[in-house]
């Protein structure tokens, strides 16, 4: 298996193509991770929620990270980090395009305000269903995919997953009766 470094580019599509990942936020030296769904906007990331620990977290230590990943086989996968820093849009006037910029984005996705407003209704402590949108600024993304070993380090992700991979390619020939 090789295990590349992704472009800036490949970071960003596989960002634009993912609708979910796991934040990771932390306070007093404890880390949290927790699923969030999200939009991406090719510069932030935005999602929405209600007031709960991930967001009192977050407004005491604004620096977080995403973590999105997809695999396809034990030698064929990918994962991207995002570091940035949390950033309220509350319901001001200074924050109207933000929010509703959010809120498309956001509205493109299936049921997208479900697991706040369900996550809220089914816990026994009393709990906000304010909405509360956020954004993400983003910092830096990284990015790393493994291909199989017969795929070069130069092929593209797409390439690997539509293309048998050679050794397939010879075990076929082999089975036929060629090489």
């Amino acid at each position: 298996m090789y295990i590349h470094e992704m472009s800036d580019a490949e970071c960003r599509k596989a960002l634009r193509e993912a609708s979910h990942g796991r934040l990771g936020c932390a306070r007093e030296n404890h880390p949290y991770v927790v699923p969030i769904y999200f939009s991406f906007d090719g510069g932030h990331l935005y999602s929405f929620t209600t007031l709960g620990q991930k967001i009192e977290w977050m407004r005491s230590n604004p620096n977080v990270c995403l973590e999105i990943d997809k695999r396809y086989s034990h030698d064929d996968w990918m994962s991207v980090i995002v570091f940035g820093r949390y950033e309220e849009l509350p319901d001001k006037p200074q924050f109207a395009s933000a929010r509703a910029e959010a809120h498309e984005l956001l509205q493109r996705r299936v049921m997208w305000w479900e697991p706040a407003y369900l996550g809220a209704e089914h816990r026994d402590r009393p709990h906000s269903v304010t909405p509360i949108f956020y954004r993400i600024l983003i910092d830096r993304i990284t990015g790393r995919r493994a291909t199989p070993n017969d795929v070069e380090p130069e092929s593209s992700i797409a390439d690997a997953r539509t293309q048998p991979p050679r050794w397939w390619t010879s075990l076929l020939g082999r089975m036929r009766g060629g090489d």
